[in-house]
């Protein structure tokens, strides 16, 4: 038999219930917010003895009242947390399988696309998310299995919100780490955010590929041409988590596209330029600049990312690049040098230290460089009009470099 102390406590979980189930919207927002002020921080042991060993019983009416009413987002975020409040206690396992058996992880990704939910709300089912994910790797299965990945990096490119979305990189991070059915599932979906328009969105998904990268070990072909896009960007924290992933990268078998994507984006195309100059010639307002100004901006951070130290071997680095570019631009005459004579596309990767650092300290005549290249377009475009002295010297150094070759 029951002890009259037991029977009390029975009864006041009783009443407690049929308060709940006889409770309007307004009274069932009071009652959730005494019990988060009460129960923030518990363990379930704790839970139990507070509801008379009927947790259970209170934590299923909230989920059916999740489920019911997450639509409309009434009292939604106040249902997130006192659900979390039982997720995240301390020997919570059988809370957390009671949660997941009526369908708690399908809810929360479905709350993350409704447009209509506040910010808040999204954010507490993030954090919910990221309480499963670190159950263990059944759990970050059973969030991938659900099309989680797709939902969860859909949120972090519209989030408006910069605070949820580092609530949102961490969950992701948890998804790649001890996840190996489905890390590259989550590798790919970081890769397929880095065209968003979120700056934000971007410079944590970098971040988050950086930490990735070595634990997929190898790459996507795709990344190659969505970082070097990414360095277009007018937001310098973007730039440099681009850069910083570029130098890593370098380690990996994308590094011979990774080093010539970089090599290209030094030289704009004869249209781009075209374009460019005519704009100048007809007015030369700064602001007639603005359209091209990404290419701009790639040129800089490829020329950035092509001086900075790498972490590979020397050969494989980025600084090998410069070499193909001044080698490709012909370089004025420095030092004597006795470099391998074979294709300029390869020399930097087959040259020395000595011989590097030879040809590093060569200048380049932009002029004589266009000629080499032997540009489609005149001088006369390029440059505007020339006296009469330049432009000799410009026809006679086209016809020297004809006749060496």
């Amino acid at each position: 038999m029951t002890s009259i102390k037991e029977q009390a406590a029975i009864s006041r979980l009783l009443s407690f219930l049929q308060e709940w189930d006889n409770a309007g919207k307004v009274a069932r927002s009071h009652i959730l917010d005494k019990f988060i002020e009460t129960n923030q921080g518990k363990t379930a042991p704790e839970l139990e003895q507070e509801f008379s060993q009927g947790a259970s019983l209170f934590l299923v009416r909230l989920t059916t009242s999740l489920r019911i009413t997450y639509m409309t987002d009434s009292c939604l975020e106040k249902l997130l947390r006192s659900i979390g409040i039982f997720l995240s206690a301390v020997s919570s396992n059988r809370y957390l399988i009671e949660f997941l058996e009526v369908g708690g992880v399908l809810t929360l990704l479905e709350i993350l696309g409704l447009e209509k939910i506040k910010e808040e709300a999204k954010k507490e089912s993030v954090k919910l998310l990221q309480v499963i994910a670190n159950s263990g790797r059944t759990y970050k299965e059973l969030i991938c299995e659900s099309y989680g990945v797709r939902s969860i990096a859909e949120f972090l490119a519209k989030s408006k919100s910069e605070e949820t979305q580092e609530e949102v990189q961490v969950l992701l991070d948890s998804l790649v780490h001890g996840n190996p059915k489905y890390q590259n599932q989550v590798y790919k979906g970081l890769i397929a955010l880095l065209p968003c328009e979120s700056p934000k969105a971007q410079q944590l998904s970098l971040q988050t590929l950086r930490t990735a990268q070595p634990i997929i070990g190898t790459t996507h072909p795709s990344i190659v041409d969505c970082v070097l896009k990414v360095l277009g960007t007018m937001h310098l924290e973007v730039q440099y988590e681009a850069i910083e992933l570029i130098k890593d990268l370098v380690g990996y078998d994308v590094r011979q596209a990774l080093l010539k994507g970089l090599v290209a984006l030094l030289i704009p195309s004869v249209k781009e330029i075209s374009k460019l100059q005519a704009k100048i010639l007809s007015d030369p307002s700064v602001l007639q600049l603005t359209p091209s100004l990404p290419m701009f901006l790639q040129q800089a951070a490829a020329a950035k990312a092509i001086g900075l130290p790498t972490r590979p071997p020397p050969a494989t680095s980025l600084c090998q690049a410069q070499l193909q570019v001044q080698t490709a631009l012909a370089p004025q005459p420095g030092p004597p040098c006795s470099c391998p004579q074979s294709n300029a596309e390869d020399l930097y990767m087959k040259i020395d230290s000595i011989q590097a650092d030879i040809l590093a300290a060569n200048t380049v005549n932009v002029t004589k460089a266009l000629c080499l290249h032997g540009s489609s377009y005149s001088m006369n475009t390029l440059y505007g009009s020339r006296d009469s002295a330049q432009m000799a010297y410009l026809t006679h150094f086209e016809e020297d470099v004809e006749s060496k070759e």
